[in-house]
């Protein structure tokens, strides 16, 4: 089990270049992936987004890339462009009634302004393939850390199925001593309505039956514990679980609850339900959370 919550960085230097990396992922219904890279290595933001494909399924998740690398090109200031941008400031400081003089701070904010010398693509390249490591090696991080997350949120998930589970058998018990109980009660109440001479037997027999079927909550006591059996099976599995399949399962799990609750009309039953579905809805929250 991987949690889709997770942060990494690695930091590589190769031959004067420094690549460091940071990746930060969050919960998401899909992969959605924002990546931030240097301007001279933007033509290869793609081959970062398969990478990071094939290590995650699920997840928004964020690159964050700087290289810095020694012996480059110095930055220039392209004069023709700044002069061309101070007359259109002076011009528009002069028409707002602008007091304040454009200064050569205001010129240099500008990033047009500020042209990074040219690199050949031999120096782009060698600066790719020491960031192309340092990305692996920051998602095989990522992958340890999610992995890390996820056994936590599977002990958390055990120990709360484990606790419907219990509940379960309790809910069972008490509906199974119900029946025979309200079949009782409602003879009693006819009694108390007619005298015995005048009591349609096998009309009686049948609101029996029917009070018996709707107060009979086995068949959703079994569903119920199939839906836990297909929970637990995933916690257990050594194959990666599915976050989708699992949250799909709990909504089964907590309509199953809620006929229930529905059915009994018992006031310890109406308990337990609630605490049931409060269980259902923290496994929910954490589930939320798995790839």
């Amino acid at each position: 089990m991987k949690s889709m919550t997770g942060f990494s960085k690695a930091q590589l230097t190769e031959h004067g270049i420094s690549a460091n990396v940071e990746i930060r992922s969050v919960n998401g219904r899909y992969l959605e992936l924002s990546c931030k890279m240097p301007r001279n290595l933007t033509h290869k933001e793609l081959d970062v987004r398969e990478m990071v494909k094939q290590a995650l399924e699920r997840g928004s998740v964020n690159v964050s890339i700087k290289v810095d690398a020694t012996g480059k090109s110095e930055s220039l200031i392209n004069t023709e462009r700044a002069s061309s941008y101070y007359q259109s400031l002076e011009a528009l400081r002069k028409k707002l009634k602008i007091a304040e003089p454009v200064t050569l701070t205001d010129l240099l904010s500008i990033p047009d302004v500020i042209a990074q010398g040219e690199e050949d693509d031999k120096a782009v390249e060698a600066q790719w393939k020491v960031v192309a490591k340092a990305v692996k090696s920051a998602l095989t991080a990522l992958e340890n850390a999610r992995k890390n997350e996820g056994k936590e949120i599977s002990k958390d998930l055990r120990a709360r199925m484990k606790t419907i589970e219990t509940t379960l058998d309790q809910v069972e018990e008490i509906g199974m001593k119900r029946i025979p109980e309200e079949r009782e009660r409602l003879r009693a109440r006819i009694a108390q309505l007619f005298d015995a001479d005048e009591i349609d037997e096998q009309r009686l027999q049948m609101e029996i039956v029917l009070l018996a079927d709707k107060l009979d909550i086995s068949e959703e006591c079994v569903r119920l514990r199939s839906h836990i059996k297909f929970m637990n099976e995933a916690l257990k599995s050594t194959v990666d679980a599915n976050g989708r399949q699992m949250n799909f399962m709990l909504q089964e799990m907590n309509r199953e609850v809620n006929t229930i609750g529905s059915k009994a009309n018992d006031a310890n039953i109406a308990r337990m339900v609630v605490g049931l579905k409060d269980e259902l809805e923290r496994i929910r929250e954490q589930v939320q959370n798995i790839e």
